[in-house]
């Protein structure tokens, strides 16, 4: 992992600020969803990517009754067996 060497304090809500130089480094714009890992005791944010129930791919995603499926795997889904 990189330091950065920017310190930010969580507010009395819980919050923290992301630094408008390192947002537009991630390509994170407001209103961007970020997932929330837990790896030992460091927290990690990762810019949400919406990914393939079945393979991961975040290529051509297309969401079926609540549940993110690329077209791939639509195709493979749709073959006849």
């Amino acid at each position: 992992m990189k330091s950065t060497g920017i310190v930010r304090k969580v507010d009395e809500l819980g919050r923290i600020v992301l630094p408008i130089e390192m947002r537009r480094t991630l390509d994170i714009a407001e209103k961007d969803a970020l997932e929330i890992y837990v790896d030992g005791e460091s927290i990690i944010l990762r810019k949400y990517q919406a990914a393939c129930v079945f393979c991961d791919s975040t290529k051509n995603i297309v969401s079926f009754k609540g549940r993110n499926v690329c077209a791939d795997c639509i195709a493979k889904l749709s073959e006849k067996k």
